[in-house]
């Protein structure tokens, strides 16, 4: 195998994360608006509905079936609390806290997935990934105080980020296992049915919502639905069967320099010098975190080719080494 053919699987999953990132920042902007006509829980369930209406029809087309019966524990963990809890509890910390609160709160989760993808994964922490983290961190830290309204932000509002940001560490350290047995497009469909299920009691509620709401306020609600969740948490299954999860959660430090940018396009929010320079930090900290060392970007890796989207790429055994219970990818 040559080196391009070797490389091509890790640019696929970079490739599949950048979606994900990209999609989960522009949620930010459309939980704003949905959020000032639907309540936390209807806004969930009908962005979880619109999710699982579009992987139904695309698990129907590729005719997936159900995930393996080892897959569920992990399916079921991941959909209560990133599908259903995180989503519940985000939608309504951003109604209690400003944007810039709420992305420094909720990036405490990278931290948190690092933290118990050592633990509970046996997946590895190299120096590069802490130092890329350490440097995402300290961006998030000067987004987060230069887009803070004047130090207004409630108890109630922080405390609440702060749980979604450990429903949402939870969520993917859960989902991992569960990606060594089952596709990624499986594990995102069921998994958001699951979620879906769990916000039900929530329905009358929308149901009464959606009929007062303004056209644009549930097109953004469907938009939550079909891309940053059914697409963008695809990609982000694609992308985790093929590395680690501290690796990906870092990635997601990119989220607030995104924010900045849309918000800076779309809402003509011009940033200010801090919030520029901790956007630059929190996309340089990623490019630490996810950059190997040099003695390995000149090694081919070998892979066992294992099934569909989903499929956990594996590193070829040596020097004695061993791949993580969890199917774990590059560990770097």
């Amino acid at each position: 195998m040559n080196a391009s053919s070797a490389r091509r699987p890790e640019l696929l999953a970079a490739g599949a994360a950048t979606v994900t990132v990209v999609l989960w920042a522009s949620a930010f902007v459309s939980i704003r608006s949905a959020g000032a006509e639907y309540a936390p829980g209807a806004l969930a369930l009908g962005r979880l509905l619109a999710g699982a209406l579009v992987l139904g029809v695309i698990c129907l087309v590729r005719r997936e079936g159900w995930p393996p019966r080892p897959a569920w524990r992990g399916i079921a963990l991941s959909g209560l609390l990133w599908f259903g809890f995180y989503m519940v509890v985000l939608n309504w910390g951003e109604q209690e806290v400003d944007a810039g609160t709420a992305a420094l709160v909720v990036n405490v989760g990278p931290i948190l997935v690092a933290l118990l993808g050592a633990r509970l994964l046996g997946d590895t922490m190299p120096p590069r990934l802490v130092a890329g983290m350490a440097v995402s961190f300290a961006g998030a830290v000067a987004v987060g105080l230069s887009m803070s309204g004047g130090g207004g932000s409630s108890l109630l509002g922080v405390v609440l980020c702060l749980l979604a940001a450990v429903g949402y560490a939870g969520g993917v350290v859960a989902q991992k296992p569960a990606l060594a047995h089952a596709s990624a497009l499986q594990v995102t469909t069921f998994g958001c049915l699951v979620g879906a299920v769990a916000c039900l009691p929530f329905a009358p509620q929308l149901v009464r919502e959606a009929a007062g709401a303004p056209m644009s306020a549930t097109l953004n609600m469907l938009y939550l639905g079909v891309f940053p969740t059914a697409l963008a948490f695809t990609t982000w299954a694609y992308a985790l069967a093929r590395t680690t999860a501290g690796r990906m959660g870092a990635t997601t430090y990119a989220v607030p320099a995104l924010v900045v940018l849309m918000s800076w396009l779309a809402l003509g929010e011009v940033p200010g010098g801090l919030t520029l320079a901790g956007g630059a930090l929190c996309l340089l900290g990623v490019a630490v975190s996810r950059s190997r060392p040099a003695s390995d970007r000149g090694r081919g890796r070998g892979t066992v080719r294992v099934r569909g989207l989903g499929a956990a790429r594996r590193p070829a055994a040596r020097d004695g080494g061993r791949a993580s219970s969890a199917g774990a990818g590059t560990t770097d």
